[in-house]
């Protein structure tokens, strides 16, 4: 029991070394070799627990994926209504609390990789299905308590990731705040136009 645990909090110190150098210098320019420096350890201990590079960017991934969830963190949840629910994530996800959660440089540069290697590919796939059933849950609920008429909830969730996926690429590359604050907010109106099937929409 205390091995196991020991190597999982080793693999863990060694993948946010990872990401933290990958950040400053670009996934493609960080080597076993230069995280080792940075740990101030010898190369050979990271590759007794990732063999390769390669083995390295799969839970380096897996790291930067998990980084998502806390998007979907509602406080005193137990106290609100599945529509107060659901209005703070989608205030969660049309806000700059993405920013906070991970590297955009490292995250596009991952998702590069995709294209390339279908274990990366499946790995995106499986966070964007699971983003989206969160959000389908919560649509659900809302749908459930008669707060929301939406005829499908899978399918709102859907185009409303459609509408986030493309407003966060075209946002990394935008550096005016006020811009941003604009986008960030029209993008959100238009999402909400999907919850309330092009009805009137709460300010």
């Amino acid at each position: 029991m205390g091995r196991r645990s020991l190597k999982a909090t080793r693999q863990q110190e060694i993948i946010v070394a990872f990401y933290k150098l990958a950040k400053k210098e670009g996934l493609e320019n960080t080597s076993i070799a230069k995280i080792a420096k940075a740990m101030d350890v010898n190369p050979s201990l990271i590759i007794h627990y990732f063999q390769t590079k390669e083995e390295l960017i799969y839970a380096l991934i897996d790291f930067i994926l998990d980084k998502y969830t806390p998007i979907f963190h509602v406080p005193n949840k137990a106290s609100k209504t599945p529509k107060t629910i659901l209005m703070e994530v989608i205030d969660n996800l049309f806000s700059k609390k993405w920013n906070t959660l991970f590297d955009d440089s490292l995250f596009y540069g991952c998702y590069a990789l995709s294209f390339r290697e279908n274990k990366i590919k499946a790995r995106y796939k499986a966070l964007l299905d699971g983003l989206r059933s969160k959000l389908a849950e919560l649509i659900e609920d809302c749908i459930s308590d008669g707060s929301l008429a939406t005829d499908n909830a899978l399918e709102a969730a859907d185009l409303i990731f459609i509408i986030l996926d493309g407003a966060y690429f075209y946002m990394s590359l935008v550096k005016d705040p006020k811009l941003l604050n604009e986008k960030l907010s029209l993008y959100k109106q238009k999402a909400l136009t999907v919850l309330y099937n092009h009805t009137e929409i709460p300010a």
